[in-house]
């Protein structure tokens, strides 16, 4: 049974809502009409989810399971409901019960699943649609699933890379913010105590860490300002735009980024047409799990003019977004007829890039961040221990 919410008018005319129990909303409609409520609004009452959200991984057991008790022979309402009960994720486990009830109700699985965008998005329902139209639903779901934790992987590793670096960033900031705070006021007192003129650094660095101290919270209301700014400006598309292109433009980061989304786009891509999704129906999809406006956009233009006739590779190498060896592999592909075979060997062989891109990137920054925290320490202390090192010598 299934509750409904509803607003209606009685025989009366007056207003009235409410709740109901159903097996579907044809049934709560007729109970209605018999109760004389008239024009009646039926919706399905939202459950309220329970617990977190759930995570990519654990989709990825749920699809992988859910795989493997198709292929073993379960009918798909018995293996739903098996996977909802069982599910260690109650919100996710609660979206696998709604799904069973909406299959027995008489949806397609795939219906039932576009009621979830938020857990199973555009990629998940169209590869089942494709399984369920070709009755390889097993197939497809463990494909699927592959995929999903290749794609897990691949962004565990972009942010690993950024990972290091923003620790020892975060570290450097705390460090010279008790310094400057805390430790300068100190020495501050006693050369005022002390007297005397005191050298140019240690004035600055001084000058430095009251303004600090009277002004700290300037720091936290730019910082809050600056990342409002950055997220409504990324909300447009043409300062979006603008953003994402600096974005590949970067020293270190445009290379990661850009072999990043070659494996995405390639293995994406590739997944969809292994699993009988159209070319130019794939493009769309692989577009907007892109991530950069700056390739979503290549990627569309690309299917226009595939759409008109042309081969994959020809309109891809005219954005000059995409390596050339790339675009020479997927020339092979379609000359052999090949192309989701060869997609998914670039995916792999970029995956490899990354890594590689990774282990560069962080090989590079650490170095020179503990060069810049050093030198920024080094001078606070040589800026303190001046001023003794003058008096030292007046008394020597």
């Amino acid at each position: 049974m299934v509750t409904f919410t509803y607003t209606g008018k009685t025989a009366r005319g007056q207003s009235t809502k409410g709740e109901i129990s159903a097996n579907s909303q044809a049934e709560a409609v007729a109970q209605l009409r018999k109760r004389r409520i008239l024009g009646a609004s039926v919706k399905e009452k939202k459950k309220k989810a329970k617990g977190p959200a759930p995570t990519g991984k654990d989709l990825v057991i749920f699809t992988r399971q859910f795989a493997v008790m198709i292929n073993a022979g379960l009918p798909l309402v018995q293996a739903l409901e098996i996977l909802g009960s069982q599910c260690e994720n109650k919100q996710l486990g609660q979206i696998i019960i709604t799904i069973k009830d909406d299959v027995e109700g008489g949806s397609t699985f795939t219906d039932a699943l576009k009621k979830h965008p938020d857990i199973f998005d555009e990629l998940y329902v169209n590869l089942v649609l494709a399984g369920e139209a070709g009755g390889i639903l097993d197939t497809i779901l463990g494909r699927l699933s592959g995929f999903m934790e290749k794609a897990m992987k691949l962004k565990a590793k972009l942010k690993g890379a950024m990972t290091y670096p923003a620790i020892i960033v975060v570290v450097a900031v705390v460090v010279i913010s008790v310094l400057m705070v805390w430790v300068i006021p100190v020495f501050a007192k006693t050369f005022e105590d002390l007297g005397g003129e005191l050298p140019g650094l240690t004035k600055m660095v001084m000058g430095i860490s009251e303004f600090m101290q009277a002004s700290w919270y300037w720091g936290i209301v730019a910082y809050i300002v600056f990342s409002q700014t950055m997220k409504f400006l990324y909300k447009r598309k043409n300062s979006r735009r603008v953003m994402d292109r600096v974005f590949l433009s970067l020293p270190l980061a445009g290379p990661l980024i850009q072999k990043a989304a070659v494996a995405k786009f390639t293995r994406t891509l590739g997944t969809l047409l292994q699993s009988g999704v159209m070319i130019l129906d794939g493009l769309i999809i692989v577009s907007k799990t892109s991530g950069n406006l700056i390739i979503e956009e290549a990627i569309m233009r690309a299917r226009t003019s595939i759409a008109e006739g042309r081969t994959i590779s020809e309109p891809l190498s005219e954005e000059g977004v995409f390596p050339p060896m790339v675009i020479h592999m997927i020339a092979v592909g379609e000359s052999t007829g090949a192309v989701d075979a060869m997609m998914m060997k670039i995916a792999d062989f970029y995956d490899d890039e990354v890594d590689t891109a990774v282990d560069a990137i962080t090989a590079s920054l650490e170095p020179m961040l503990m060069m810049v925290l050093g030198v920024v320490i080094g001078t606070i202390v040589i800026a303190m221990y001046l001023p003794i090192f003058g008096m030292a010598d007046a008394i020597g």
